[in-house]
């Protein structure tokens, strides 16, 4: 099991890309995840090609966080999903593993 966390300007399209993977399920429930605002900031390079601003101006835009869990199975397709439908060139995301109820019983008895 992972956890799946992106920023994004605008979330529908993107959490509709990366649902159709599978991702986003705990246990009888589908699309579960969670979505806070916050405020993004980056600098576009030379080479660059921003979906917002113009490279070398810092730039402050409003975005969600979008995290979420995944099966193991499905993890790499929806990173590829996210990154596929994210209106930014470089989207910002992590991936992380966690521990489900059934992993700590194993692991400590």
């Amino acid at each position: 099991m992972y956890k799946f966390c992106f920023y994004v300007p605008s979330a529908d399209a993107v959490k509709t890309a990366v649902f159709a993977t599978g991702a986003g399920a705990i246990g009888d429930y589908r699309e579960c995840c969670f979505e806070s605002a916050g405020t993004g900031q980056f600098r576009a390079l030379d080479g660059a090609n921003p979906a917002i601003g113009l490279v070398g101006d810092l730039e402050h835009v409003d975005e969600l966080k979008v995290e979420l869990v995944c099966a193991t199975a499905h993890i790499l397709d929806a990173v590829r999903a996210m990154i596929n439908a994210h209106p930014y060139e470089e989207p910002a995301y992590e991936v992380w593993p966690v521990l489900t109820l059934a992993d700590l019983e194993e692991t400590l008895g």
